[in-house]
């Protein structure tokens, strides 16, 4: 039989001497002491030890591996030890997997909505120090959603939208609707994310008021000051490239603020706060926004607007958000159905167009999502006007 000094069984195992004195207090091990004074141990010890750190790569504590030594295997004690390691491994893959994302190895679409849910402006601000603009961190945040991808998604982005009139839903009819219940012939009008100007036109040709338009994309501008001044407008309209966050205009300037299907961009308690002082006292907002229309939605498009818009809400909610930052509700009515086959039509033929063109295009596939969702749940959700005055 082979004999062991506690030195050479420390080093036969990678155990310090102090590591196995302790072991031998717990009956793990069983020395014997020579007449020399030495402590002697057998393959017996050996082996224990042996088995000992093998049970230990399981996570198991020492005492759980001397109950598994010593006695039958305890199988709930192992299922709960189980159960918790599967959950530490799953917290550490998705740690490793937001590290490789960071490190542009991996998509941040799902990271991006969740930081942006609890923590929106931070989430702002760290876009920002990443070297995105101000304007190419909110469209991010709103459009392509993962940073890793947002130069290629926004260059599809606007390839599908560069040949469309419109960029959302809307009717010459339900502008108008809008605009009615204006309680004033609007001298200053500021619209907020006026896109190609379809709207534009349509505030322009029924009121004489001095209209700014404003957006942060110079194309869209391009195009609403041709048809502005294709329409004889255009000595009415000025425009200007701004962040509707930060709207660099004085206070109390317009008696009339309009933002079709752009407020949502800040988030609209924001924007309902944030805007107020740009109003002269009694001027009004309008504003329009997604909102439910149906209590218990179908469970795919809550699942589709918690991604892509998790800050939607009721219309009772809107409501009562504007009561509480200082508005009198004048009106409030849904879109048409026309409105939205204004824009999801044409949207629809775009993306089928270009699918051979761009067959793993990112931005192209969330379109097509976004008009499938429109085509076959529109009436659980639906855009809603507010005409909201100062109070």
């Amino acid at each position: 039989m082979t004999h062991y000094r506690i030195s050479e069984l420390a080093q036969a195992v990678g155990l310090s001497r102090s590591t196995l004195l302790y072991y031998e207090k717990l009956g793990l091990i069983t020395g014997k002491r020579q007449s020399n004074g030495y402590r002697i141990y057998t393959d017996r010890d050996l082996q224990r030890l042996r088995l000992l750190l093998k049970l230990q790569t399981g996570g198991l504590t020492l005492k759980q591996c001397q109950a598994c030594i010593e006695a039958k295997v305890d199988k709930t004690l192992l299922s709960q030890r189980l159960a918790a390691l599967d959950e530490e491994i799953a917290q550490k893959q998705a740690s490793r997997d937001l590290l490789a994302a960071l490190l542009g190895q991996g998509k941040l679409k799902d990271w991006h909505a969740a930081v942006d849910e609890i923590a929106p402006d931070a989430h702002l601000e760290f876009l920002m120090n990443q070297g995105f603009s101000k304007k190419e961190a909110l469209r991010l945040k709103w459009i392509s959603k993962d940073m890793n991808e947002h130069e290629q998604y926004m260059a599809d982005f606007m390839k599908v939208f560069e040949a469309l009139e419109r960029w959302g839903p809307g009717s010459e009819a339900d502008t108008l609707k809008a605009l009615h219940a204006v309680p004033f012939a609007p001298q200053q009008l500021l619209e907020i994310g006026c896109g190609k100007g379809l709207a534009t036109q349509v505030l322009a040709a029924h009121t004489q008021a001095s209209i700014t338009a404003m957006d942060n994309e110079d194309s869209a501008l391009a195009s609403l000051i041709q048809l502005a001044d294709a329409a004889g407008f255009g000595n009415r309209i000025n425009t200007i490239n701004a962040d509707m966050t930060d709207i660099p205009l004085p206070a109390g300037s317009f008696d009339l603020l309009w933002a079709e299907g752009s407020a949502y961009i800040m988030g609209v308690d924001q924007a309902l706060q944030r805007w107020q002082p740009l109003l002269t006292d009694n001027g009004v907002l309008v504003l329009s926004d997604l909102v439910w229309l149906t209590d218990s939605p179908s469970e795919d498009a809550v699942a589709f607007w918690k991604q892509d818009y998790p800050a939607m809400t009721s219309v009772e909610t809107r409501l009562n958000q504007a009561k509480a930052t200082g508005y009198k509700v004048l009106n409030s009515f849904t879109l048409s159905e026309k409105a939205w086959r204004n824009y999801y039509q044409p949207l629809d033929a775009r993306v089928q167009a270009l699918q051979s063109q761009m067959p793993d295009s990112a931005a192209l596939e969330a379109i097509a999502r976004e008009v499938d969702i429109f085509k076959r749940r529109l009436g659980e959700f639906g855009y809603q006007f507010f005409v909201l005055q100062k109070a």
